[in-house]
């Protein structure tokens, strides 16, 4: 999934992450155009995953 369709998406995505991962708050899951990596660094270090299991999951969803 690209950064577009994250974008359009990304309410309905942010909501099953916080459904999977309690302890995920809004501030984690701030989206903001240009900064994806910011995006996925944050839930990196909060799920405990690589870069490429974040967007995976992110996919998945």
């Amino acid at each position: 999934m690209d950064s577009l369709q994250i974008k359009g998406k990304w309410n309905e995505i942010k909501g099953k992450l916080k459904q999977q991962y309690a302890d995920l708050t809004d501030d984690d899951l701030i989206y903001a155009e240009g900064k994806e990596d910011e995006l996925y660094g944050k839930l990196q270090q909060k799920l405990g995953k690589s870069k490429d299991e974040v967007e995976k999951l992110i996919n998945e969803l």
